[in-house]
């Protein structure tokens, strides 16, 4: 499944890179996320987070890595994780750019695949849950960036 949206964040180019490329920022507005451990400065990380899907309250471990850094404009990271009896494999992008008032536009894509027994279980509500969390996650990164 595919995700992606648009977010305008009153702030420089430089300060939105900064914080969305900065594990703690990021992990203290990741819903679900239980525990973040830094594996190598700056691009491995390992993640403990959980999500719901309706009845269903799934756990997964999983690594996450920048793939690509292009200081401020492009940034590229690959997950995969598990779950008992279940994977998931994330590969997104964001790309920033000036917007007219000064200010970051912030275009965002995430492809998400998920296998196993969450995915034929919970197929109907992933796309609604993930287009859920991602918006949660983005007005927190506003919300925190703009303060």
């Amino acid at each position: 499944m595919q995700v992606n949206g648009t977010t305008t964040i009153n702030a420089s180019r430089q300060k939105v890179w900064e914080s969305l490329t900065d594990a703690e920022f990021v992990a203290a507005c990741a819903p679900g996320l239980e525990s973040m451990e830094v594996v190598e400065a700056d691009k491995k990380f390992r993640a403990v987070g959980s999500v719901g899907l309706g009845n269903l309250k799934v756990s997964f471990t999983g690594d996450i890595e920048f793939v690509t850094l292009e200081p401020p404009d492009r940034a590229v990271l690959k997950g995969r994780g598990s779950a008992p009896g279940s994977a998931a494999e994330v590969s997104a992008e964001m790309k920033l750019s000036d917007a007219p008032d000064g200010g970051t536009t912030l275009d965002w894509t995430a492809e998400v695949n998920v296998l196993g027994t969450i995915a034929s279980l919970a197929s109907r509500m992933m796309g609604s849950v993930t287009q859920k969390m991602s918006g949660e996650f983005f007005d927190c990164v506003k919300q925190r960036i703009e303060a």
